[in-house]
């Protein structure tokens, strides 16, 4: 992959729509792609920003994409890396790491103090890769609430 590009998503054409349809389920089997009104939603946020890898030689084929969101909080900004995706036709040809150190960047840019993402530790090769990059494995836990799911069962009742 000599001609590679990374570069922001602000527009949301049929190609973009149709990349994402082929790359989210390389990504995520329980979560559809996401329709043009979501990614114009992504795209216009003043929070976050949509990179995507392109290949110049290839009519810009996009090869994959993550995003970068930050927001600010008592002790300074903060952004985190959320759902990296590389064409599973483009993996190990560097495009995971051009688009992280893209989004590292642009961190810096916004005066970020730290970039966090997760990643299963299935992930064998991108965990190689974050951990290559620079980033280290912090000891600490991560919770999620699914509000998609109404009361949780697990969750002990709340007491009068």
């Amino acid at each position: 992959m000599a001609n590679v590009q990374i570069i922001e998503a602000t527009d949301v054409t049929p190609e973009l729509v149709a990349a994402f349809e082929r790359l989210i389920p390389q990504l995520s089997s329980s979560n559809p792609a996401p329709t043009e009104t979501e990614l114009a939603a992504i795209c216009e946020s003043e929070a976050s920003v949509l990179l995507i890898a392109v290949d110049r030689d290839a009519d810009d084929r996009i090869l994959g994409s993550l995003t970068l969101a930050w927001f600010r909080i008592p002790t300074g900004v903060r952004a985190w890396i959320e759902d990296v995706v590389v064409d599973e036709t483009a993996r190990g040809h560097g495009v995971g790491e051009l688009l992280n150190r893209g989004a590292l960047d642009r961190a810096r840019e916004l005066g970020a103090k730290t970039v966090d993402l997760t990643s299963r530790p299935s992930r064998e090769a991108a965990n190689r890769l974050y951990q290559r990059i620079g980033f280290v494995e912090r000891n600490t836990n991560v919770y999620r609430f699914s509000l998609e799911m109404g009361d949780d069962p697990q969750t002990p009742p709340k007491s009068s």
